[in-house]
C-alpha cells in the first residue's frame, strides 16, 4: 500500500469550486429530500473536508433553503469512485 494515501484523518479540500465538490453537495441536498420529503434547495458550499476511508468520506458545510430560510446544514457522503456508489451518511443542521 502506498503511504501517500494515508487513512482515517480528515483534510481540507483546498478548491470548494470544484464541479465533483458540488456533484457530491447536489447529491447529498436531493438525497436529503428524497429520504425526508423537504424540498431544500442547495444555497452554496462553504467548506469541505475529505477523508480517506474503503472509498472517500465527504464532510460538506452548506447552505440550503426551503423557500423561505435559508440555514446551514452539514452532509457527509461516502463514496466509491470506482463502484460508481455514493451514500448519504448523514445531513443535519449545522450548530
Amino acid at each position: 500500500m502506498a503511504a501517500a494515501a494515508r487513512t482515517g484523518g480528515w483534510t481540507a479540500i483546498k478548491n470548494i469550486n470544484n464541479p465533483h465538490v458540488k456533484e457530491i453537495a447536489d447529491f447529498a441536498v436531493t438525497e436529503h429530500n428524497e429520504q425526508s420529503g423537504d424540498k431544500l434547495k442547495i444555497g452554496s458550499i462553504i467548506k469541505g473536508e475529505s477523508q480517506v476511508v474503503s472509498g472517500t468520506n465527504y464532510r460538506l458545510l452548506l447552505t440550503a433553503s426551503d423557500g423561505s430560510a435559508v440555514k446551514r446544514y452539514e452532509a457527509v457522503v461516502l463514496e466509491k469512485l470506482w463502484l460508481h456508489y455514493r451514500n448519504l451518511t448523514s445531513f443535519e443542521l449545522a450548530h
